[in-house]
This record gives structure tokens, C-alpha cells and sequence, in this order.
């Protein structure tokens, strides 16, 4: 089985870049993307026999999560129930027989950290959601997560500490939903790679120079990570300032 993830910064826009050919190159069961700034009725895509799950903003062009899936979930569920978190297209659920599949897309805390204390309460409810799925069947949780985890994760962690993704609030939040029966599955694979990144500005030449941040991820039930084969940055796919992640289980999973 393979999952993917990954931020478009906006749909339409990568759809002209070349989305389509990695999408039916990459075969996924299930393809989740971030950032979509759109309605669904807004375009007209085939995505052939994929299952199609939305999520959008309230407020157009902005924010919004889809998950299109080869085999239709036994449940599909948005936002995760609190109102005042559910209003800019962030979470989709879908539940599978052996596992829940969450796609979301973190806030940013913002310049000069204008929504930092936003972000701090959307973890602590966002842990206690992904936590009480958890207790039900193994959770793949995917997306971009805004925030490196360690400085292993960027290319200039000194520079970056006080900034929106490296605070070491964000971080310390990070470190307290992995204590908390969670894996992130590419570290534990790939402890102590360096350069892989998943995001990087458009400016100064950056993804050229490989100046980026890892900060989308495959977070996993501890439980799950025996199941998993692999996690593959896929950098050499460009569309997007993001670049996809991949997620490949093991045959013997159902």
C-alpha cells in the first residue's frame, strides 16, 4: 500500500505544472494534499476512479485539505468537531477496516508570530482528537505539519529559532504528541539523514540550493511503524514549494 502527502500551494496552480503526471505515475491507494485554496466546485478535474473527499475553506482561495482514495473508506469525517477550529478546511478523517487515515494541514503560527498562541491551542485539542482515534485503531496521520521538529530538519536551525516553525514552542508541542504513542515514521527509518527536506522558499535560490525544512511528515501509531517499508521524500517532484512524501506499507498489511 502507498499513501502520499502533499502541500500544492493551491491546486489549480500545480494542476499546471505537471500534478496530473505525478498523480497517475504515482499509482497511490490514497493521496493527500494540503493547501488546495479552493472549492471543489470551483474546477473540473478527472481524478479517474479515485473516491474524492473535500474539505475547503470558509473563506475562498485559502487553506482547504482533499483526500482521493482507490478503495472508499468506511467513514469520512471533517474538522474535528470544535467550531472554532473547523472553519478553514484543515482535517479530513477517513476510516479504514484496519486503521484511520488523517490529512491536515497545521496552522502557521505567522510572522512575527502574530497566531502562535492560536497554534498552541489547536495542538493540545488537535493531540487529544488524534489521541482518541487512536485508542479506537492505529492512526496515519499526514501532512504539513508547519514546524521542524529538530535542528536536523533545516538547513539553518541557528537562524531560524525564533521563528514561525522552529519556535521551540511548536517543537516542544511536536515532542509532546510523540511521547504520546506516536512515531515519526521517517526519523525512525532515517534517524540521522541530513539535507532531507520537504519545503523550500521561493526566494534566494533556496530549493536550488537545498536550503529547506522537513515539515511534512507520515506521524504514526507506534504500533504501526513494523508495518512500514518505507518513507520516501520525493524532492525530485517540483509544482509546489512543497515536495511530496510517500508512504509505503508492507504487503502483509490490511
Amino acid at each position: 500500500m502507498k499513501i502520499i502527502t502533499w502541500n500544492v500551494n493551491g491546486l489549480r496552480a500545480c494542476m499546471t505544472k505537471g500534478f496530473m503526471d505525478y498523480f497517475n505515475s504515482a499509482d497511490a491507494d490514497i493521496f493527500c494534499i494540503q493547501e488546495t485554496k479552493m472549492q471543489k466546485e470551483q474546477a473540473e478535474f478527472d481524478f479517474g476512479s479515485y473516491n474524492q473527499y473535500w474539505n475547503s475553506a470558509e473563506k475562498k482561495g485559502y487553506s482547504g485539505t482533499a483526500v482521493f482514495s482507490k478503495s472508499a473508506p468506511l467513514n469520512v469525517t471533517y474538522g474535528i468537531n470544535i467550531e472554532k477550529h473547523d472553519k478553514e478546511g484543515r482535517v479530513i478523517t477517513c476510516e479504514y477496516d484496519s486503521f484511520f487515515l488523517v490529512n491536515a494541514y497545521i496552522p502557521n503560527s505567522q510572522r512575527e508570530l502574530a497566531r502562535l498562541s492560536y497554534r498552541m491551542e489547536w495542538e493540545d485539542d488537535f493531540r487529544e482528537y488524534l489521541c482518541s482515534l487512536d485508542k479506537i485503531k492505529p492512526v496515519i496521520y499526514c501532512g504539513d505539519l508547519n514546524v521542524a521538529h529538530k535542528e536536523i530538519d533545516l538547513k539553518n536551525p541557528k537562524t531560524n529559532t525564533k521563528n514561525a516553525g522552529f519556535t521551540i514552542e511548536e517543537r516542544t508541542k511536536l515532542s509532546t504528541l510523540l511521547e504520546s504513542g506516536f512515531a515519526d515514521s521517517f526519523r525512525e527509518i532515517y534517524p540521522e539523514r541530513q539535507g532531507a527536506y520537504t519545503w523550500w522558499s521561493y526566494m534566494f535560490k533556496s530549493r536550488e540550493k537545498n536550503a529547506g525544512w522537513r515539515i511534512d511528515y507520515f506521524l504514526v501509531s507506534k504500533r504501526l511503524m513494523a508495518h512500514i517499508e518505507d518513507v520516501i521524500i520525493r524532492n525530485d517532484i517540483f509544482g509546489s514549494d512543497h515536495c511530496p512524501v510517500e508512504l509505503v506499507l508492507k504487503e502483509s498489511f490490511v
